[in-house]
């Protein structure tokens, strides 16, 4: 037993919870110490074994039968109701935190932080010894009344601590601690307090200076939530002391310029030179203003991008259009692919360290844009999670002009995030040493458990949503508050002024100091427009004219057999294991390729040229019609193997995920990637190619423009799987359509094949532009019943011989040039559906015809159809073939280059008529219709008069 003289508690001090519940307790610490509160473990370790004379304490209740001491009920209820209090302090004290600048808020419930609520005061709650409510009350704290007090200091100042969605105990416990520590009323150190300062008054004497300068001009200001910038800037540098090589940062438009200047670095004459009207733009050195024909069609500042280097770090801020959120999917794969050794085969090796991932995110934004939660989902998925982000709400509580009651349902704008356990603080952007408090324990919660953590920026907008709004007609009560509010600069001067850390004299001097900074800057922006010093942009670099890409058939067949091998003990599928055994003499002499061996072969012959694979999508790993199976699962075991990894030719990493049920952020995030690694050869699949409607912001503001508003380069390839089968609406069409009309300026290739060779083909020369100047994304219409129809089958050679052909022409027509008088052209499985009709029709002369595969439409294979064109002195017709509605495939894109090259001759579509909806739903309506158009197709009449659906 504990020496009671050697203690500072001692056991006569327990008088309340008496012996009869203090020994049940002892007992069950004794049998198993996990089994009683921490509390006691911690009194029994202390006190030892409690003495028999314990509770003769006068009691409330009369004594047990048998002479034991009756437990003090009253006193024993008030120690329950104190630990009540406690949790809630510490669940529900951001409640009553001071997070809000304007006092906006409705006046806080603090109810559940009242002892009265739990019918305590001041002398029960002293009866208790702190250790009995707080595990690890600090020095000084002696009593329940004193730790009730302390605790809810810590948890009710300028940060507002939510942890209590974080299941995992051990982050739990450690997140309170750092709570407990009183993190929320740490200062800094001198040196520190004037830097922080000072980079207070650069970022509010720059607004300023904008604001006076360029009236009325649009800049999106950071004012309100001007410690948005120091904040990033203590991630940066706590991330680069933790030895990040890489900071990512996604942010919309709020705030970005002071970013740029005050993060990136960028130099205030090249911002100035943006807002400067200048007669000629491209005379001025700006990123976002170039010459119009210049190839690079730029975009406006604020939505531009930077990077810069930093004690051995690079820090990017990535470039975003106007859908505010779907950069954090980008920024997600950048990180990812910063953080991973591709050099070796099998699974890329990953380094979380390697780089941190900061997403800036605008109050409305974040609850109510969808592609938020997608890009959260990715933080416990292993085909996507980067070690932990650290996400930041630019919270000024205004979304344009709605306030924040009609803009979501949750209590906080962070609360969406409770649902991937992050741990969220929210912290008062007026109070710069709390923020920067809220900072530390980010990064050191990063550090330690690589995940997420959010930090919600409570302040204000001092302007309307952008500067040429007035937002008194929609805030009138906000705006009276805002005009008399100070800003946090001045705040924050005053408050070093006053602690006799600085005196006014030094602050004017830091101030004139800045103002003389950003004239100068000026002056000299204003040199360079007059002196017409001009910026050499450019022009976007064409794709490499020939590409090599055919493979020896012997070495076709070594990596073919070595793909074939399994570990020793492990049972494939019976079904499956039949159809791999097939594939093993698909390259004999008289064989033929199917579509999945040739993108087998394609992809391992990549990772045998060195270079890396990246491939993700729903069910990526088998495919959606159960081609692929690139990685195979014991029959017996669940175990996962992939040949791949282990096939003795490969010099690269291969990564293969099956993704979560979402596309924009899968597809953002491999765009992200495949940007940051231009060396790896990155794959995104569609299960279906319609579900890349889901995705339509990431190809119109990324993928297809990304190159020509922010030179951004990208080889991503896309399978999109695309074919009227009869499967209805949903099921048919990838929207070809839309790809084409956003085809310009050799932004991507869009292609729509129809053999095995040409994809294999295909996969290789777009593997081997990743890296050229002249690279550009692939927007593939991947087969569905294709995949198995023995008509796109190829033989060997076609693989070990030749290059991706722009156009194909069906094999045993237009032989006889003199007498072709219509020449059909087509792309996709209508090709092969004529190829099957044409079989059919065998016993007729079709001499009169000739058809010709586009298999890549964007760019447009003009020389190759013309030279065909030119064949045939004879022809009278050239008749467009499709399956899709006459206002959707590739017929209105096709339609006047081909007139362009007719040279007068009659031009016709064959093929459905105008619809709303992309396929019927009926299959024996489908039959029909493509029957029909295979009739028309192949009928030698007049086609100006029996036109599918007139």
């Amino acid at each position: 037993m504990t020496d009671e003289s050697n203690t500072k508690r001692q056991w006569k001090d327990f008088f309340g919870p008496n012996l009869g519940y203090i020994q049940e307790q002892y007992e069950q610490f004794s049998s198993d110490p996990e089994s009683v509160d921490a509390s006691f473990r911690e009194l029994f370790a202390e006190l030892g074994a409690p003495p028999a004379e314990l509770g003769a304490q006068p009691s409330r209740t009369a004594p047990a039968a048998g002479g034991q001491v009756a437990v003090d009920a009253t006193l024993l209820k008030k120690l329950v109701a104190a630990e009540k209090l406690v949790g809630n302090i510490r669940t529900y004290g951001h409640l009553a935190a001071n997070t809000d600048p304007l006092g906006l808020r409705a006046s806080s419930d603090t109810r559940l932080l009242e002892p009265s609520t739990f019918e305590l005061n001041e002398s029960d709650l002293s009866r208790f010894p702190a250790s009995l409510l707080w595990d690890h009350a600090p020095a000084g704290v002696s009593n329940g009344w004193e730790a009730i007090q302390k605790l809810r200091n810590s948890y009710t100042q300028s940060i507002g601590f939510e942890f209590s969605h974080v299941h995992d105990e051990t982050e739990r416990d450690w997140l309170s601690a750092k709570a407990e520590s009183g993190i929320a009323n740490a200062s800094l150190n001198v040196e520190e307090r004037k830097s922080l300062l000072n980079l207070l008054l650069h970022v509010e004497q720059f607004e300023s200076y904008l604001h006076r300068t360029f009236v009325g001009q649009k800049r999106f200001s950071v004012e309100g939530v001007d410690m948005l910038i120091p904040v990033i800037d203590e991630i940066v540098r706590q991330a680069v002391q933790d030895g990040a090589s890489h900071i990512l940062m996604g942010m919309a438009h709020r705030g970005r310029l002071n970013v740029l200047a005050h993060v990136l670095g960028k130099p205030y004459e090249k911002i100035f030179s943006e807002f400067h009207h200048a007669p000629n733009k491209e005379l001025v050195p700006s990123e976002g203003s170039v010459g119009i024909n210049s190839g690079w069609a730029g975009d406006v500042k604020y939505h531009l991008g930077a990077d810069r280097s930093v004690a051995g770090a690079r820090i990017l801020l990535a470039n975003n259009p106007s859908h505010l959120e779907y950069v954090n999917s980008v920024v997600e794969g950048f990180s990812r692919a910063a953080q991973e050794d591709r050099t070796q085969p099998g699974f890329p090796r990953r380094d979380p360290s390697k780089s941190l991932a900061i997403q800036v995110h605008g109050d409305a934004a974040f609850p109510g844009e969808g592609i938020v939660a997608e890009t959260l989902n990715f933080t416990g998925l292993d085909g996507f999670t980067n070690g932990g982000s650290i996400h930041i709400i630019a919270n000024n509580r205004i979304g344009f002009t709605t306030d924040s009651k009609d803009s979501r349902s949750t209590h906080y704008a962070s609360d969406l995030a409770k649902g991937y356990e992050i741990p969220i603080v929210h912290v008062n952007a007026d109070d710069p040493e709390a923020c920067i408090a809220a900072v530390r324990l980010a990064c050191e919660y990063r550090d330690k458990f690589k995940k997420d953590f959010l930090i919600d920026l409570v302040g204000y907008r001092r302007y309307g949503h952008n500067e040429m709004d007035d937002p008194e007609g929609t805030q009138p009560l906000v705006y009276e508050k805002v005009r008399a509010h100070k800003t946090v600069a001045t705040l924050y001067a005053e408050r070093l002024k006053a602690e006799g850390a600085l005196s006014a004299a030094d602050i004017d001097r830091m101030i004139q100091d800045t103002q003389a900074e950003l004239q100068k800057a000026y002056d000299v922006m204003k040199e360079q427009a007059a002196s017409g010093k001009r910026r050499n942009e450019g022009s976007i670099p064409d794709a490499p004219e020939t590409t090599e890409t055919a493979v020896p058939l012997e070495r076709l067949k070594e990596i073919n057999a070595a793909l074939l091998q399994v570990p020793d003990g492990f049972t494939v599928y019976p079904k499956l294991q039949r159809i791999l055994q097939r594939r093993g003499s698909m390259l004999d002499e008289g064989e033929k390729v199917d579509w999945a061996l040739a993108e087998t072969l394609a992809l391992a012959t990549i990772l045998a040229d060195g270079k890396p694979i990246r491939m993700s999508g729903q069910d990526a790993e088998r495919a959606t019609f159960s081609h692929r199976h690139i990685v195979l699962n014991d029959h017996k075991t669940g175990e996962k193997f992939s040949p791949m990894h282990h096939f003795p030719q490969a010099k690269a990493s291969f990564a293969v995920y099956n993704s979560p049920l979402t596309e924009g952020a899968v597809l953002g995030f491999e765009y992200g990637y495949n940007v940051f690694s231009p060396e790896t050869f990155t794959i995104w699949e569609a299960q279906y190619g319609d579900f890349a409607n889901a995705a339509q912001v990431i190809f119109d503001q990324f993928i297809s423009a990304g190159r020509t508003k922010w030179k951004q380069r990208s080889s991503l390839a896309m399978l999109l799987p695309h074919g009227y089968e009869g499967q209805g609406p949903e099921h048919s069409s990838a929207r070809l359509e839309r790809f084409l009309q956003l085809s310009a300026e050799n932004n991507w290739t869009v292609a729509n094949l129809s053999t095995a060779a040409q994809y294999f083909h295909l996969l290789r020369r777009q593997a081997a532009w990743t890296e050229h100047e002249g690279a550009r994304p692939l927007v593939l219409m991947s087969p569905k019943s294709l995949i198995r129809n023995p008509r796109v089958l190829s033989p060997g050679s076609e693989l070990a011989s030749g290059s991706f052909k722009l156009v194909l022409e069906q094999q045993g027509l237009g032989k006889k040039a003199s007498a072709v008088r219509r020449l059909i052209l087509c792309t996709g499985k209508v090709a092969v559906d004529l190829e099957e009709a044409l079989d059919s029709a065998k016993d007729q002369d079709m001499s009169w015809l000739h058809i010709v595969r586009v298999e890549q439409l964007y760019p447009f294979p003009a020389k190759e159809i013309a030279e065909i064109i030119s064949r045939y002195s004879k022809l009278e017709e050239i008749v467009w073939v499709q399956e899709e509605p006459k206002n959707m495939g590739a017929w209105t894109f096709m339609e006047p280059r081909i007139r362009e090259l007719a040279g007068g001759k009659a031009v016709h579509y064959i093929g459905r008529p105008d619809r709303s909806s992309p396929a019927s739903g009926h299959q024996e309506v489908h039959a029909a219709e493509q029957q029909s158009i295979l009739s028309l197709s192949l009928q030698q009449k007049a086609l100006n008069t029996i036109l599918l659906g007139r």
